[in-house]
């Protein structure tokens, strides 16, 4: 039976037709002259819509709408809290220029909470007045002000190893099967893009010696170097039809990882050796990656006149808040990570980030405290060996025993949460191509001072399926489950493509966590009841 948010998307959808799958509406009463006309080259000297609409950072009073333009246009957003649009209000936003590839976002605000609302998003020619673009239509629900069912889904890893947009098995299946489960959110906890591995026009499936095929674009086909290349990665991502639809009707919290700039990068990245990369200076690809990166998000601009900050708190209602994370703007550069003694080579979330998690976790009112980050904590990820043949690593993790290295970061992180009783904590991450449950156990652990919590992953969404990773006893991490790739890079025709969903019931405040494969089915689920404080 639907509930009557559901109802009222399903007439939505039913109003709109095919435009949620396009991104584009074909007609609307609001059109000009030119807009309306049946003459063709009226029709193409129109402004156009060109990768659909997403939301993002959703509040109980605001949300983040995004879009992009093919020319110099003026974004306009029409909401109303009805799929008729009887009651619609207009919003004026900014202009979408070169500067910014003609992507731009308006900060919806002063919304009710807990309320479906529908928007149209379109363009006005700022040379012709008269010039609309069609309109994209989509969906989102605030934040609830009550205690209510909740359901979010998150996982990572998008175009990885060269597994494409695939036209013959319908482009990236797994956006859809997330769509069907009518999510209020989705946390992509990184690799958005894969900025380093060029996607070919075809490339050969290894465990089965089939043929992949690729939808292809100039910027793909090599490594990101330049700001339109990185641009391209995701103009390139945004063609395929279910990404779109998805992005249309589910608000996105992104985070990002490595592969948004380049694989395992940190200040120390070195590309000398790397015949790919004519830019061999990672601090101006940090910079362009950036710049590309935070013009596609559907982020909240943190501060007009300071740097942009990933990390943030999304508040959802009195159930969850969100804690989003970047493990990768202020770490230190990747080494071999067992100093003795916390220090600027130990650095990985850092100091000012850390202390605003412990703030804010501290202060958190909400039943649950969910973390979303881009790396897990417990698994060992190497990066190549240092100059005294020692491995480096890519996050907390440095191999079993005591807290060395960046490890003393989320010691102090644990040993606070304890301290304060701060309860009903839960880590969910991606990065590492499948999906597992993790429960940390200090009666299992090297570090004891903490209390015990779940961490879960998930991943990847269209990339290649990779094999696990071994489990550092640091923090006594202990696998419940897990299901992997066989062998390294399975491409996605094997059904190893995973994400994860979690619903939090409005009654019991009962936590459900489920990892999922690509067809949707369920491989794994794990209630956890909160602790009342």
């Amino acid at each position: 039976m639907m509930n009557d948010y559901q109802k009222s998307r399903r007439t939505f959808i039913k109003t709109a037709g095919l435009a949620l799958g396009a991104g584009v509406f074909p007609s609307w009463t609001g059109l000009s002259g030119i807009a309306a006309s049946s003459n063709t080259t009226a029709l193409f000297a129109q402004p156009q819509l060109t990768h659909g609409i997403q939301f993002g950072d959703v509040l109980s009073d605001r949300a983040i709408v995004w879009s992009r333009a093919d020319r110099p246009g003026r974004m306009v957003v029409e909401y109303s809290f009805n799929p008729d649009f009887n009651d619609s209000k207009r919003v004026p936003g900014p202009l979408a220029s070169e500067s910014t590839d003609y992507t731009a976002r308006i900060d919806l605000t002063g919304l009710p909470a807990g309320q479906d609302v529908f928007v149209r998003v379109l363009f006005q020619d700022i040379n012709n007045r008269r010039a609309w673009s069609q309109a994209s239509y989509g969906y989102f629900r605030t934040a609830p002000e009550h205690a209510k069912h909740l359901r979010f889904l998150w996982s990572g890893d998008t175009c990885g190893q060269g597994w494409g947009i695939n036209p013959d098995i319908g482009g990236m299946r797994i956006y859809e099967t997330m769509r069907l489960t009518d999510p209020d959110f989705f946390i992509h906890c990184g690799d958005s893009i894969y900025a380093d591995c060029p996607i070919q026009e075809s490339q050969i499936v290894h465990e089965t010696g089939e043929v992949w095929r690729n939808i292809v674009i100039p910027e793909v086909v090599k490594v990101a170097e330049t700001l339109d290349e990185f641009r391209g990665r995701y103009k390139y991502n945004l063609l395929d039809h279910n990404l779109r639809r998805f992005n249309a009707e589910v608000p996105t919290v992104w985070l990002w990882d490595d592969h948004e700039i380049t694989n395992n990068w940190s200040p120390s990245k070195d590309l000398e050796d790397d015949a790919r990369y004519a830019e061999k200076n990672i601090a101006e690809l940090k910079y362009r990656g950036t710049i590309a990166a935070l013009e596609y998000a559907p982020i909240r601009y943190y501060s007009a006149n300071k740097g942009q900050r990933i990390y943030r708190k999304l508040p959802y209602g009195p159930l969850l808040d969100v804690f989003v994370m970047d493990m990768r703007s202020y770490r230190g550069a990747n080494n071999y990570n067992r100093q003795k003694q916390p220090g600027i080579d130990t650095a990985y979330l850092g100091r000012e980030q850390l202390d605003w998690l412990k703030a804010g976790l501290k202060n958190s009112t909400a039943v649950w405290k969910v973390i979303a980050a881009d790396m897990p904590i417990g698994l060992q990820l190497p990066d190549g060996i240092d100059e005294q043949n020692r491995r480096q690593f890519e996050n907390f993790a440095n191999g079993d025993g005591p807290v060395l290295g960046r490890e003393f970061e989320i010691a102090e992180l644990l040993a606070f949460v304890k301290q304060e009783n701060i309860v009903n904590m839960v880590w969910f991450t991606a990065d590492v191509h499948y999906c597992a449950a993790h429960y940390y156990d200090p009666g299992k652990a090297r570090f004891k001072d903490f209390q015990p919590f779940w961490e879960f992953v998930s991943g990847p969404l269209n990339a290649g399926g990779f094999g696990p990773h071994p489990l550092d006893d640091t923090f006594g991490p202990q696998l419940i489950f897990q299901k992997a790739s066989p062998s390294p890079n399975q491409s996605p025709l094997s059904g190893l493509q995973f994400f994860g969903q979690v619903d939090i019931d409005g009654d019991s405040r009962i936590m459900t966590v489920a990892l999922k494969d690509i067809e949707g089915d369920t491989l794994f689920t794990q209630d956890i009841d909160p602790s009342i404080i």
